[in-house]
């Protein structure tokens, strides 16, 4: 029901998500059965591949679960001013990236493009 409470903002700040997800989900782990976490996201974390699959593999390992991620992404990857994010990646250097974190955490990727999947 948490989640219901969120407002969506512009952030790939991906540790703090899944932090905030973590902590609220399992803080009564025993009222809650979570098996995976979804992240919809259109790019490139903000932090470094290798510190976020590190933190995921502990995180997923220690609380039995998964992150599963599904990357929406388009040709251009600009704002609606077109600004170009401070962390930038092309589509499949987003996409490598996204395959080594959800490999650390035993879940799965998914791609969907401009024409679909």
């Amino acid at each position: 029901r948490w989640v219901l409470s969120l407002q969506c903002k512009g952030s790939r700040n991906f540790m703090s998500a899944l932090r905030r997800a973590v902590e609220v989900d399992f803080k009564d782990k025993d009222k809650h059965k979570s098996q995976g976490i979804y992240l919809l996201t259109t790019g490139i974390p903000d932090q470094e591949t290798h510190t976020i699959s590190a933190y995921v593999a502990e995180v997923c390992r220690g609380f039995d679960l998964q992150l599963h991620v599904c990357l929406f992404s388009v040709m251009e990857d600009v704002d609606s001013n077109g600004i170009i994010p401070a962390h930038y990646a092309n589509p499949i250097e987003t996409a490598i990236a996204f395959k080594e974190i959800v490999q650390a955490a035993n879940g799965r990727f998914h791609w969907f493009g401009e024409a679909g999947m």
